[in-house]
């Protein structure tokens, strides 16, 4: 027993998908169809409590970065999400032209619920207004978009007002959520995952979507390096220092993390790197910590790479029109990401279901990339945090200061623990 509590969830991931793949083929129709009542329960449960997991994240994660004093936590969260958005965009670019021609329609836009499998739910749990007598009927308390809106009309608002009673209870429901997605969904996605490849396999279009997948983690991969380079370059310039010479003294931190799969976890290391490029004490200490829950270029990249390849596949629409939203507040799901392993995918599924059109085999797939490359994407996060001190160190000249907090603010403090776990493996 110990010894399966030791496996990370990764090791599962991969057991799911190695077992779907070869069971799918030889499964009883009749088994199938319990793994494939079981995933329809999943999905129902998951569209219900995606809007209160982006409601419950993104309220204290707009109150925490209001209440603090200073213009220069401003002015480093505006920093980290131009970079965050910067990593999408690119990603976007890079994989629209990399992917369309070898990827359009190449295997999802026939794999419904039940088509092509021989598989078929039982029970369904599902989000609309109107059932059958196979299905119930569980329809959420917001959409994703109404729960964003109040989420920041809320967060202004106790920044506005200082509102501590409202911040506070927005802080402990946050607990509430993180609690759900640690101890529910991560858990439950396994088999979730083992059903998707379950039926993909029985239909046979597994072998040809891990082909296609293989090609977008190896791109995937490489652009969080570009990315890394684009950012130390820039910072770089900015202090006079050699970029490659920056980056490489950030090693220590992009390895720890490799291990870890933890932003929180790496930060000491990424302090002391950190500081290694003429970083003063004062704005590593502020910036690093900071920027390891707000600065989440890597995993921008990695969703935003299988995102395309999953709409390339069901044959869907990946123009920068349709796109530029789902990037735009991707970049503000990837700011109130909570911290547990998947938690970032987990927050952005909402966004993938309500602006990309995504169903339970597409959803499957993407917590399935998303965890396989965590740890890559952890460590781009904290090696970019390394690059953003450098320009804020420029741009105070190496002394925050008082300027950054206001000490007298108790609920800031008071949140510190939280925020901290807030930021881990992502």
């Amino acid at each position: 027993m110990m010894l399966l509590k030791s496996i990370p969830l990764l090791g599962w991931i991969l057991v799911a998908i190695v077992l779907g793949i070869l069971l799918g083929p030889v499964m009883p129709t009749w088994l199938g169809s319990v793994f494939l009542t079981y995933n329809s329960i999943f999905s129902g449960f998951l569209g219900f409590i995606v809007p209160l997991v982006i409601f419950g994240l993104v309220t204290p994660a707009i109150a925490e970065l209001g209440k603090g004093a200073g213009k220069w936590l401003g002015i480093t969260a505006a920093i980290a999400y131009g970079s965050t958005l910067f990593a999408g965009l690119l990603a976007y670019f890079v994989s629209r032209w990399l992917f369309t021609a070898s990827l359009f329609g190449q295997g999802l836009a026939e794999i419904e619920e039940g088509e092509g499998s021989g598989f078929s739910a039982y029970v369904s749990l599902v989000n609309s207004a109107q059932g059958s007598a196979t299905e119930i009927v569980l329809p959420p308390l917001l959409d994703v978009m109404t729960a964003l809106v109040l989420a920041f009309i809320i967060g202004v608002g106790i920044t506005a007002f200082h509102s501590k009673v409202i911040f506070r209870g927005a802080v402990e429901f946050r607990s509430i959520i993180e609690a759900v997605i640690r101890r529910i969904i991560v858990p439950a996605l396994p088999l979730f995952i083992f059903g998707i490849f379950l039926e993909l396999s029985a239909s046979g279009a597994a072998i040809t979507i891990i082909t296609k997948f293989l090609l977008v983690a190896v791109v995937s991969f490489a652009l969080t390096l570009v990315v890394l380079l684009i950012q130390f370059t820039v910072a770089g310039a900015m202090n006079k220092e050699n970029p490659l010479k920056a980056l490489w003294n950030m090693r220590d931190a992009y390895f720890t993390a490799l291990g870890t799969s933890s932003s929180a976890a790496t930060i000491p290391v990424t302090l002391a790197s950190t500081k290694k490029n003429k970083v003063s004490d004062a704005v590593a200490g502020f910036v690093v910590p900071l920027c390891a829950t707000i600065h989440l270029s890597g995993s921008m990249v990695k969703i935003t790479c299988f995102s395309i390849a999953v709409v390339l596949l069901s044959g869907g629409d990946v123009s920068f029109v349709s796109y530029l939203p789902f990037i735009l507040m991707l970049g503000v799901m990837m700011v109130a990401a909570p911290g547990v392993p998947g938690g970032a995918i987990a927050a952005a599924s909402g966004l993938l279901v309500q602006m990309l059109g995504f169903g339970d085999v597409e959803v499957g797939l993407m917590f399935a990339a998303y965890i396989a490359l965590d740890s890559f994407g952890t460590a781009t996060n904290v090696t970019g945090d390394g690059a953003l001190a450098m320009i804020m160190n420029k741009l105070t000249r190496g002394n925050l200061g008082a300027q950054a907090q206001d000490p007298a603010d108790e609920e800031v403090q008071s949140v510190n623990g939280s925020t901290e776990n807030h930021g881990l493996a992502q």
